[in-house]
Parts: structure tokens; C-alpha cells; sequence
């Protein structure tokens, strides 16, 4: 299986990302996110930032989830590689991630993301998880 996949979207980016569970496909939608601004192989893992995020259902859980990405993206001027995620059965999110300050000089920048929207964002179990999300270039 793979983890994570573009789809077309009309001046946007969506992405589908998979896992074997919630977590593992969350994980996998934050590379397909930070992938999308930079090339997530060349950033070291050697900033942590953890955060927990509470929701009152599975989409709104993985929009506040990327909405927080982004905002520690932004804020603290960060590009993230790498992200470990628990979900518990009261959707109750707590992350973990690391990464390292943004140096353009070091880092490719590909594409600035505005924002995370809700349009056609959707959280499928089967077998595995599969997570929908398009942002706002």
C-alpha cells in the first residue's frame, strides 16, 4: 500500500493518504502536506514540537490536525519530516513532530500552502484508512 497520492484540483493540491490505522494514515497525510512546500528527505528531524488537539469527529479531527501543521509552519518559520501521531476512541490527538528551521538556501521551496479547506476533505475505513484533503495554494 502506498502512503500517500496527489489528485488534481482546479488552482489547489489534494492529496489522499493511507494507513493501516488512523494514526499511520494522519502521519502519512502530514509528509504528503510538507512535501508539497519542500522536498521532506532534506530536512532534519532536530526540533520537536508536540501538541494535542481535541474534535468532535474524525474530518474535523484531520482538518484541526493540518490546520495546526500549518500554523507551527508558519509561526515558528519550521519545515517538518517527521510525525508520530495517537488517536484515541474520544478523538483525542496527540502529535509529535520534528523538523528543522526553514533555510530556502538548503531546502527546495516548491509550493506555499494558504490554507487547509474543508471541500471534499473525508476520513474511509476498510481495511485501512484512507484520509482526503486539499489545500489552498
Amino acid at each position: 500500500m502506498k502512503n500517500y497520492e496527489y489528485f488534481d484540483v482546479t488552482a489547489d493540491i489534494g492529496f489522499k493518504a493511507y494507513g493501516n490505522d488512523l494514526n499511520e494514515a494522519f502521519e502519512n497525510a502530514s509528509v504528503a502536506m510538507f512535501n508539497i512546500i519542500t522536498d521532506t528527505a532534506n530536512v532534519r528531524p532536530t526540533k520537536e514540537f508536540k501538541f494535542e488537539i481535541d474534535s468532535e469527529d474524525e474530518v474535523s479531527l484531520l482538518y484541526d490536525y493540518l490546520e495546526e501543521l500549518l500554523f507551527y509552519h508558519e509561526v515558528e518559520f519550521m519545515l517538518f519530516s517527521e510525525f508520530h501521531v495517537e488517536i484515541d476512541d474520544n478523538l483525542h490527538l496527540e502529535a509529535r513532530i520534528l523538523g528543522e528551521e526553514i533555510d530556502w538556501q538548503k531546502h527546495e521551496r516548491k509550493t506555499e500552502i494558504k490554507a487547509i479547506t474543508f471541500h471534499k476533505m473525508d476520513v474511509r475505513k476498510t481495511d485501512h484508512v484512507e484520509l482526503q484533503a486539499i489545500v489552498d495554494l
